[in-house]
Parts: structure tokens; C-alpha cells; sequence
């Protein structure tokens, strides 16, 4: 695979750089059929701005090239960014960015990664999904957004931003999607003009699907809608309100055991059969039969379900105040999660109520003179009720049910000296301060039905912080652009359900980069090439270790978050562009990234007392007491790779548009992620390993000459590649289930516009 990978590399930079002096050399007037590629405007950094021109990393993903990878949730987004890895956990989504992020298990969990749409922070990892439906584009911010993001963007942001209202313009769109496993899309779009100040965007979306697993798992029942009113009563200011709804059934994700030589009786997980499916669940009794038949230990079954509800109202005010913009996004958003999962290998239920309140407040410079900046205000108030409980069986239930309260607070600024006409400094800063509080109701008994006393866990913490970020930027030639600087990033503390020891400091990371932005030959070639070096202090690690659960001083085990130490993360990213052809671009993103954990150790418990299944050495934790047979052990993994940070990962791709007779064109598209082998888990089991792999997506699509319709043949993971996305010990019996990414689709789009 790594051969693979370094000759894909080879063979991209001399096609590159071939094409390059094949062009030079073009005959006079040969250049005049080529129209260049398109510019893209992104709001990466608070403000509009060319990407070309945007001194920081980002992908940008137009709302098109999202609908035709098919992309109706932020698990698909790992085929279209490289650096991007995103995880299902139980009702939960997490992201990682360059080896940066955090398992989210439940109610106490977030994410390292800043999640935002149409400008509005989303502080649950399980809110993103419902926003992938009538888009502009999607921003992928690589490396610490600490001065302009703030808020848990130790490694990043995701930007969604959805289309707006266009004034003066009545439109109209549906589409219409069927494919294999069942798959029915039906999403629809109107903008009606409301006189000459306004307009009004309704849009909306259906999904369903049937589970990708034999027992029913991994399936897809989702409506979503969005309305959204831009009213600009004059040419100072501008109001939009947006409100956006999301309903999410189905069973949800699912898992398979992964056969071992601790476990060599399970089935294949290329054949995808569900951790609730007999020929799943038979042979797991036939290993482990005294703890299945007993009821001591529980397996999958098959009454998962998703009950989610998520809605929310924003608006953006902005105000054209001449030597400036002014710009005010209050918000507020209700999450409601209700799911019962077996992805982990045992039964988790959450039944979730949060509501979350933010205010932004930004002032933007306007014109070009020597001083840019951007300043601002953040506020952020979050309130969760939550009922998490997990069922391991007549061994062990755990139920707990926080009451949440946190709030943010931050004032950050960011400024552009140009100390010449091609040279300019960047400085910025944060200052943040957040305060959490916890009354928690926890409970660990034994038996089929959870009983005992409750346990009341109270705490209050509070963390302030300064981020910072500094640099320079040259423009080297018109089209050239070089950039160097320090970020930091910074992502609070927290709680977890133990009645003492249980709390988490905060993780920071500073981040080292310089990077180049180039178009060359006539704006049809683009290379843009990022280095950094990251270093990554106390970072928060979740997972099932030693907690106690009532006063008597005996640990058991449930789900911990604890600071596991530091990484040292560098690499390097390539992005390139290149017009072939009119009509016709090639792509390739490829991302080096050499992820090592300095310092990493954990506490890791053993019901039986056995050793634990890991790979890195451990030692016996006597410090901690325990209730025989069971154990605790310190695992020690400095030096392994960091979770989720593949070596190389790559995504090539070529769209090529064909004028046919009449004014009908054909739209041709192909594109390929390869990407080496990764651990899933801490455990580094030989099962929680991904190895390298290829996967192909491809489309073809005819366009009336009016763009009035069109219609789409597409097929995506064309190799039918089993890729795993999570991957779960399950406690005491010490079986992998691991989730898998979708196997090969295929399906028909029809689009209508007016």
C-alpha cells in the first residue's frame, strides 16, 4: 500500500509539472480557448474573501459536488476532504482533522473541532447531521481556529453554509433520487420574491434507505427542512432570519464483530452481518456460552431505533456602517435526542434535552486600505437534561442522568498590517473564559433490572484562556501567495459519572505552518501547498475505564474522559487544480501526516482481572482498589500513532463537461480516495486497525440547454471496499465490533428547475 501511495504521489507531480511545460510552450492563441478556473469566495476567516487570497488551509466543497457524492450526512464528508475523518458513536458524530479529535460517548461529550451553519456554532456532536440539503458550499478549516472561532476548535472548523434568498428571483427545484438498499431521496427548493427588498427560500429533504446490515442496521429515515427570509430594507442593512428543522428515525448505526485470534469464530465483515443477526450473536455464544446463556452478558439485538428531533432560529444582521460591517447572530437551537444503539456490542440509550443560546457580535473593516482586522464578541449558554444508560446485562447497568449548565464567554480580535503593497503582518487574539456545573444522578447495580440508590455527583469548574495567532503574508508574484504563522488552539475541561476524580483539564495545541497559494498558466493550473508542525498538550481521551460509581471506595469501570498526554503532529497537504481542457478539471488533494503520541498512558479496568486486550505494555495499578476478580491496569502507548491519522491519504479526481448537438451537454465525473492504514481505537488491536485502501466514485449526467432538468447515473465506492468507521472493545468479553462506511450505491437523480 505505501508503494502504492508514494508511486500515486510520483505520478501526479510529473503529470503536474509535464502539463505545466506542455503549456508554456502552447502554440500562440491556443490559450484563448481556455476560460480558467473559477475563483471561489469562502468566509474561512470572518469575512468574504478569495480562497486564493485566505492564508489558512481550507477545503471548500460546492452544495453541487456535495449532491453528486451524495453526501445527505456528515459521515460521507471523509470521501470529498482527505484530512477529514468522521466518526458514528451511538447517537453521536466525531470529527477528526489531521489526527486531531475526541470519541464522543455521551452526554458530557464534544467535540475538538468547531461545527457551524449559516454562521451559528453547534456545541452537540449529535446535531450536525440535517444540515446537508441546499448548500452553497461547505469550508473545511484545517489547524487551530482559536482567535476567530474560539469555542472547541483545537483542530479546526466545519463550515455549513446554506444557500440564501436571492431577492428579485422566483426559482424552483426538485429532485428526485432512487438507488439500491432501497434508497429514496426527494428534496425540493422555492424562492419567492416578496417585493423589491425581499425574498423568501423555503427548501426541503427526505431520505430513506435501508440498512446496509443483514440484521437491519445502518439505515437512513430523515426529513429535513429550512426556511430562510432576507429582508434589505435599504443599502445599509440586511436581515436574515432562518428557521431549520430535523427528524431522524430509523435503527441507526450498526456493528460487526471482527474475527481474531482472541476471537476466531466470527463471521466475515465483509459480509456485513449485524451484531443482532444469529449468525452474529451464535457464535458469540458458542465462545463465551456461561456468560450469554447466564444473562451475565447481553448481545446485540435487534430493538435499536432513532427517535431524534433537532430545530433551531438564528438571524444575521448586518449593517454597511461605511468605514466598516457590523455584523449580529443571535441564535437558538433545541436538541432532542432519543436512540437506543448497539454499535459498541451492549445496549445504550440516551434520551437527551438541550438548549443552547449564542450571540455573535463581529465589526469587519471595508476597502482596501493597509489595515484590515475583524473584532468581535462571542456568548454561548448551553442547558442539558439528559438519561444515558448502558446495559452490559445481569453484570453490569449503568444509568446516570446529568443536569448540565455551560457557559462561554469571549472578546477576540484579529488584524492585516501591509507594510508594502505585497507584504502584510497577521496578529490576533482570544481571550475566553467558560464556567461548567454538573448535578448528576448516578447508578451502577447488577441484575436484568437496574435498581439501588442513586449517587448525587455535584461540581463546578472554570477555565480562562488566551489564544493567539501570528504571521506574515507575501504576495510572491500577482497570483502567489506566501504564508507563515503561529495558532493556538484551546478546548475546555469537563465532567464524567464518577463520585470523585472526575474531572478533565483542558487540551491545547499550537500549531507551526507555512504554506503557499499559486495559480500559473493563464489562472488553469493551481497548486496550493501547506507544511506544519503541530504540537498537541493534554489531549482528552474517551473511553471505558476505572470510575467510582457510589461511596465505598471500589472502582468499577464505565465510560471516562481523562487527559492522555502529548503528540507531535507534522505533514504537509497538497491541493492542486488543473484545466486540461475547456470544461475539463483535474483534482487531487494529498495529505502527508506523521502523528506520533510522546506521551501517552491510561488507566484501564478488567472485570474478570484478566489482562487487559491491548497491544501496548501495561503494568498493574495497585493504587486503585477494586471488588474481586477485577483489576486495573496502566497501559502505556507513547510512541504509537495517533487514532484516526492515516500516513497518506489522497483523493484524486475529473470532471469533464461535453457540448453536445442542440445545447445539450454531458457532465462526465470520477473521483478515487486512497488512503493507508489507520487505528480506530486505543487498544491498537489488530481488529481496530483499517488497512490501506482504494475507493472510486463516479457520475454521469445529461443537462437540458436551458438547465431547466437533468438527469444523473452515479455510482460511488465502485471497488465495494469494506472500510471500517468505529471501532468498539466490547467490555468483559473483549470482542471488536466495528461500524462500517457504505458499501457500493448506485441510483438514479432527476432534477427539475424553474
Amino acid at each position: 500500500m505505501r508503494h502504492l501511495l508514494m508511486s500515486s504521489v510520483a505520478i501526479v507531480a510529473m503529470s503536474l509539472s509535464t502539463i505545466a511545460a506542455a503549456q508554456t510552450a502552447d502554440a500562440p492563441g491556443q490559450e484563448d480557448q481556455a476560460t480558467g478556473l473559477d475563483d471561489i469566495v469562502v468566509t474561512a476567516q470572518r469575512r468574504s474573501e478569495n480562497l486564493q487570497r485566505a492564508a489558512v488551509a481550507v477545503s471548500a466543497v460546492s452544495g453541487e459536488d456535495l449532491v453528486n457524492a451524495g453526501v445527505t450526512e456528515s459521515t460521507a464528508l471523509t470521501r470529498l476532504v482527505p484530512s477529514l475523518v468522521v466518526q458514528p458513536a451511538g447517537g453521536n458524530t466525531t470529527f477528526y482533522l489531521r489526527g486531531v479529535g475526541t470519541l464522543s460517548g455521551n452526554a458530557f461529550a464534544e467535540n475538538a473541532i468547531a461545527y457551524n451553519v449559516g454562521g451559528v456554532y453547534y456545541g452537540r456532536p449529535t446535531a450536525p447531521n440535517g444540515s446537508f440539503f441546499d448548500l452553497e458550499r461547505i469550508e473545511v478549516v484545517k489547524g487551530p481556529q482559536g482567535t476567530l472561532y474560539g469555542r472547541n476548535a483545537t483542530g479546526g472548523a466545519i463550515n455549513i453554509l446554506p444557500n440564501r434568498p436571492r431577492i428579485g428571483d422566483f426559482a424552483a427545484e426538485g429532485t428526485v433520487e432512487v438507488g439500491n438498499y432501497s434508497h429514496r431521496k426527494f428534496g425540493g427548493m422555492l424562492n419567492l420574491p416578496l417585493g423589491e427588498n425581499a425574498a423568501l427560500r423555503l427548501a426541503l429533504q427526505d431520505v430513506s434507505r435501508d440498512g446496509y446490515m443483514s440484521d437491519g442496521y445502518d439505515d437512513e429515515d430523515s426529513t429535513s427542512a429550512r426556511a430562510s427570509l432576507l429582508w434589505t430594507p435599504d443599502d445599509v442593512w440586511s436581515v436574515l432570519l432562518v428557521a431549520d428543522y430535523f427528524k431522524q428515525g430509523g435503527m441507526g448505526v450498526g456493528g460487526v464483530t471482527v474475527p481474531s485470534a482472541f476471537y476466531p469464530r466470527g463471521p466475515n465483515p465483509e459480509d456485513r452481518i449485524g451484531g443482532s443477526d444469529p449468525r452474529s450473536t451464535g457464535p458469540l455464544t458458542t465462545q463465551f456460552g456461561f456468560l450469554i446463556n447466564s444473562g451475565n452478558v447481553t448481545p446485540p439485538r435487534d430493538d435499536g431505533f432513532l427517535d431524534n428531533e433537532f430545530y433551531g432560529f438564528a438571524a444575521t444582521v448586518e449593517a454597511d456602517l461605511g468605514f466598516g460591517t457590523l455584523t449580529v447572530i443571535p441564535a437558538y437551537r433545541k436538541s432532542a435526542p432519543r436512540l437506543r444503539f448497539y454499535s459498541t456490542g451492549f445496549q445504550g440509550n440516551f434520551d437527551d434535552d438541550v438548549d443552547q443560546t449564542s450571540l455573535e457580535a463581529r465589526l469587519a473593516s471595508n476597502g482596501d486600505g493597509p489595515f484590515q482586522y475583524v473584532v468581535g464578541a462571542f456568548l454561548f449558554k448551553e442547558e442539558a437534561e439528559a438519561t444515558n444508560s448502558f446495559f452490559q446485562g445481569n453484570l453490569s447497568t449503568t444509568l446516570f442522568i446529568p443536569s448540565l449548565d455551560t457557559e462561554s464567554r469571549a472578546i477576540f480580535g484579529q488584524g492585516t498590517f501591509a507594510l508594502s503593497d505585497t507584504f502584510r503582518l497577521v496578529a490576533g487574539g482570544r481571550y475566553t473564559t467558560e464556567e461548567k456545573t454538573q448535578n448528576t444522578l448516578l447508578r451502577q447495580s447488577t441484575g436484568p433490572v437496574g435498581s439501588g440508590p442513586f449517587v448525587t455527583i455535584t461540581g463546578a469548574l472554570d477555565f480562562d484562556s488566551f489564544t493567539y495567532k501570528a504571521g506574515f503574508e507575501w504576495d510572491a508574484a500577482p497570483d502567489s501567495l506566501i504564508y507563515a504563522n503561529i495558532a493556538t488552539g484551546f478546548k475546555s475541561g469537563g465532567f464524567f459519572t464518577s463520585v470523585r476524580d472526575n474531572t478533565y483539564e483542558p487540551e491545547e495545541l499550537t500549531a507551526y505552518t507555512i504554506g503557499a497559494k499559486n495559480r500559473f498558466l493563464d489562472n488553469r493550473l493551481q497548486l496550493n501547498l501547506e507544511a506544519f508542525y503541530w504540537d498537541y498538550r493534554d489531549q482528552q481521551i474517551s473511553y471505558n475505564g476505572p470510575i467510582l460509581a457510589n461511596n465505598s471506595n471500589l472502582y468499577t469501570q464505565a465510560n471516562v474522559t481523562t487527559n492522555v498526554g502529548d503528540a507531535t503532529i507534522k505533514g504537509a497537504e497538497l491541493e492542486a487544480r488543473f484545466q486540461v481542457v475547456p470544461g475539463g478539471v483535474f483534482s487531487a488533494n494529498i495529505q502527508y501526516l506523521d502523528a506520533t503520541y510522546d506521551s501517552f498512558v491510561y488507566d484501564g479496568f478488567s472485570a474478570t482481572g484478566a489482562p487487559p486486550r491491548v497491544t501496548c505494555p501495561f503494568t498493574v495499578n495497585t493504587t486503585l482498589p477494586v471488588a474481586a476478580p477485577a483489576r486495573v491496569y496502566t497501559v502505556d502507548c507513547s510512541g504509537r500513532p495517533a487514532i484516526n491519522a492515516p500516513k497518506w491519504s489522497m483523493n484524486l479526481g475529473y470532471e469533464q463537461t461535453i457540448d453536445l448537438s442542440n445545447g445539450f451537454a454531458l457532465i462526465a465525473g470520477a473521483r478515487t480516495r486512497i488512503e493507508s492504514s489507520r487505528f480506530l481505537s486505543i487498544e491498537y488491536l489488530p481488529e481496530e486497525e483499517q488497512e490501506g485502501y482504494m475507493t472510486s466514485d463516479a457520475y454521469l449526467t445529461l443537462e437540458s440547454p436551458d438547465e431547466r432538468w437533468s438527469a444523473t447515473a452515479f455510482v460511488n465506492n465502485i471497488e465495494d471496499e469494506t472500510i471500517y468507521s468505529t471501532s468498539f472493545p466490547r467490555p468483559i468479553l473483549g470482542v471488536v465490533y466495528n461500524g462500517l462506511r457504505p458499501p457500493r450505491t448506485y441510483g438514479l437523480r432527476l432534477t427539475a428547475r424553474y
